[in-house]
């Protein structure tokens, strides 16, 4: 198996194209029409250094997922956008790792604060925010309405707070209050 590499990219570049079509496909089949619009709501220019930027994670010379993140509404805060493993790449971390890669980008790049949000359509990927730290800034005991609002997230990348444990993620997935 070859090893994984962090590389920079622009959408646009060949290397990302598969994990953006991928992506807007994925968004087309839960969310419609509407997978598109949010495809094509910001350009590439937003993910470009200084203010954004866009991380490929290689296997070799095979993209096998990727994340973007892009200037908020303020100097300290960037927000996280794009993020994707391939389907065939699934369950093995790379998501994490690309987080864990555009969070230390963003730190060393100024950014103080992260925001990100993920579909209500989207359990893999508020899982991932729960397990990687994030605060919720929703209700995480209520069940999201199919074709609700996004969920918020937000994370402090000066003083991260820790990752939850599995037990509180069961719990949330079940629409329950932690246990612990």
């Amino acid at each position: 198996m070859s090893a994984l590499t962090v590389v920079r990219a622009v959408l646009g570049d060949p290397l990302a194209e598969p994990l953006v079509r991928e992506l807007t496909h994925e968004y087309v089949t839960r969310y419609g029409p509407g997978g598109h619009r949010e495809m094509a709501r910001y350009g590439a220019e937003e993910f470009t250094p200084p203010d954004g930027l866009l991380l490929l994670l290689l296997r070799g010379d095979e993209p096998v997922a990727g994340g973007a993140y892009r200037r908020h509404a303020d100097e300290g805060t960037a927000e996280v956008k794009r993020m994707w493993t391939a389907a065939g790449h699934r369950r093995q971390g790379f998501g994490r790792r690309v987080l864990a890669e555009l969070e230390a980008a963003a730190r060393e790049a100024g950014y103080r604060r992260i925001l990100l949000t993920t579909g209500p359509r989207q359990p893999e990927a508020r899982g991932l925010y729960l397990a990687a730290g994030y605060t919720p800034l929703f209700d995480v005991r209520a069940e999201p309405a199919p074709d609700g609002d996004p969920l918020l997230f937000e994370k402090d990348l000066l003083r991260p707070r820790p990752s939850h444990h599995p037990q509180d993620l069961a719990a949330a997935a079940a629409g329950k209050a932690p246990t612990r």
